[in-house]
């Protein structure tokens, strides 16, 4: 029961904290919209990081990525990290091509501010990204349940960027 009380219990005390982002409606009936550590924010514009993984993760060279939103200047500065296919190092062509595919299939406010190449993607026994631990790790923040991680170990690629030109 102990890692169950951490996820659900542990931020109100006796109090269920599933961690979507939920509307009750006047009526009373509630809406979903969805993980609070899968939406970000940038410019006031909802983007679910879904859209973003389908648009970068149908190119070639990308074999999977994992993106977050960084506060900066009261706005939210979208970061992505990609693993790429058969030992390609990111360059400033596939920076381009990635940029310019989210800004046409989306919109410009979907754009990364920066696109940094990562070993791999940290993820849960589930196989669900872990945009929250990802962004806890660039910021020096503890990161808690990691022990529901499959691959613990690939957060140390993101502590490198403590001190970086994004922070």
């Amino acid at each position: 029961d102990e890692k169950y009380n951490e996820a659900y219990f542990s931020y109100y005390p006796n109090v269920w904290r599933h961690g979507d982002f939920i509307q009750i409606t006047e009526r009373g009936g509630v809406i979903v919209y969805g993980r609070s550590d899968a939406t970000l924010n940038p410019g006031g514009v909802r983007i679910g990081t879904s859209e973003i993984y389908r648009i970068v993760e149908s190119l070639d060279e990308v074999k999977d990525s994992i993106v977050v939103g960084l506060d900066k200047d009261n706005d939210i500065e979208i970061i992505l990290f990609v693993v790429l296919n058969q030992n390609l190092s990111i360059d400033d062509k596939i920076i381009s091509d990635i940029k310019n595919k989210i800004k046409t299939e989306l919109t410009p406010r979907h754009v990364p501010k920066f696109i940094f190449q990562i070993n791999e993607v940290p993820i849960t026994i589930s196989g669900k990204k872990v945009e929250l631990a990802v962004l806890k790790a660039i910021k020096g923040e503890e990161i808690k349940n990691i022990s529901a991680l499959a691959n613990p170990d690939s957060l140390e690629q993101f502590k490198n960027l403590i001190g970086r030109k994004i922070l």
